[in-house]
This record gives structure tokens, sequence and C-alpha cells, in this order.
């Protein structure tokens, strides 16, 4: 049986998705793990950082169901919920706006400008209130796991290495965790590379690091008026707004995840 996918990008962070209303590829489908890491492995698949499915959902326009790239069901992916909700767009499901559904539950979404193939796009990232660490490292959960780590000259890192030997240390092996390196070019600018959990490999954009970095770069002290912050990142630039914590509470609202979603080829898949 063929289905058919779709591949986006977000900044670089890249994905196969498949319209799943229809429940194909559950019925087709009977060892999921193994055959998405097949199709997610690059050179020998499509290849991509994770697959999604775009499913139906009582509770919101649609649901975003995701898997990593090593087949494994993953967290909330940022750069994935910006390109689903274009997929989604180009589908006539939804409009300018949208509510959608995902593994840490539902999100807002606004479609900001669209071209061809191309949209410019903000999802809502749900309330951060705990930021665990100060100075030049934070740990913090933005709808994944990340361990934050600011430094100097970051495109000069070896992020794989670096970034596998935290993810595979003792405190984090078991459950894994995502390892941003940051760095500070202005109040209002911020660097960044990421080892990503399940794809077990550098990523070119992150979203959910994105979040954590901007989040972790203010609690640092980095502040500005605009309670925003630019994230350039291997694969283009990403940007975060946010309501920072009110007097006598931590907690970060109104979190904005926006940037561009890119559609870069559609096919069929032999199931």
């Amino acid at each position: 049986m063929a289905l058919t996918f779709y591949k986006f990008h977000g900044a670089g962070n890249d994905f196969i998705i498949i319209d799943d209303r229809n429940g194909e590829f559950k019925e087709q489908v009977k060892e999921p793990q193994s055959h998405i890491y097949q199709l997610c492995r690059r050179h020998f698949g499509i290849g991509a950082d994770g697959l999604m499915l775009l499913r139906t959902t009582a509770d919101a326009d649609f649901e975003m169901v995701y898997f990593n790239r090593d087949g494994h069901p993953g967290s909330m992916c940022g750069n994935g919920g910006r390109c689903i909700v274009a997929f989604a767009e180009s589908l006539g499901i939804i409009g300018e706006k949208t509510t959608f559904k995902a593994s840490d539950g539902l999100h807002e979404a606004i479609i900001n400008h669209k071209g061809i193939d191309v949209w410019d796009i903000s999802l809502k990232m749900n309330d951060v209130n705990t930021i665990k660490g100060h100075g030049r490292e934070f740990a913090l959960d933005t709808g994944s796991p990340h361990l934050v780590l600011f430094s100097e000259n970051i495109p000069e890192k070896d992020v794989n290495a670096e970034g596998r030997d935290i993810r595979y240390s003792p405190t984090f092996a078991k459950e894994g965790i995502n390892i941003n390196f940051a760095e500070v070019l202005d109040k209002g600018t911020l660097r960044m590379r990421t080892y990503e959990r399940g794809v077990e490999n550098e990523t070119l954009a992150c979203g959910t690091g994105a979040t954590a970095v901007a989040l972790s770069a203010w609690a640092a002290g980095f502040q500005n008026e605009s309670h925003a912050f630019r994230l350039l990142v291997p694969g283009g630039e990403l940007r975060v707004n946010f309501r920072p914590p009110a007097k006598d509470t931590d907690t970060f609202t109104d979190i904005w995840l926006s940037g561009p979603a890119t559609k870069v080829f559609s096919g069929t898949l032999d199931i």
C-alpha cells in the first residue's frame, strides 16, 4: 500500500509528515518504531529529525503525534509544531489561527505570513515555572527537557562529542536530555547549537531549545525591554518572546516561538 508523505523543515530542523486522519498509517504499519527509524535515516531513507502524524481529535482542530528519529514517541517539538501547522493550512484544515493537540496539551498557533511553500508561524508554548541553575548553566522543561550551557565561540565547539558525553552521563543517561550550547551576542541576540536526544546528534535548529535558551538568558540577567530574543541557529533564525515572571513568582507566561516553516517536497511510501 502506498502512503503520501511530505517533507518540511523549520530553520533546518526537518520532518516527515503524514496525513493520518483516516488511520492508514496506524493500520498498515505493524512495527512503527523500526519503520520510522528506517524512514528517518539519512542516506538510507527519506532522512529527517523526526516523523509526525496529523490526526483528528475532538479536542482541537487536529492532533500532532510526534516520533523521534529513533522511532520512539517524542515529547513536544516546537519546530515540528510550527511545521505541522503549515501542513494543516496547506490541506485547508485551518485558517490563519488554530489550536492543536500535542503530547504536552493544547497549543495555539498563528500564521503571520504565507508565501509559496513557506510560512512564518508563531506557536504558543506552555508556561515555564521552574528554571534550575545559575550563572552559566540552567536546566528547565519547555515541553522537552533541556540543559542550557552558556559559553563563548560556540561555532568552534564539537557539539556532537560534548553533547553526547553529557547526554549519556550517569545523571542523564536513563531519561535523556537535550543539550543547548548558547552564546550571548547582545541583549537581544543569542547564538545556539543543540545536541538532541532521540536524534542523538546535532540538529540545525530546536524550537523547545530556542525557548529554553531565551528564558535562561533572561534568568541569567541578559534582559531587554522587549522581552524577546533572536536565536541564530545553524539552519537559520528563530524568535522567542514572552512575559517574564511577575514579582514574587518564577513563572514565564505568554511564551511564543516564531520562525519559518518550509515545504521541501512530497512523495509516496510503499508500506
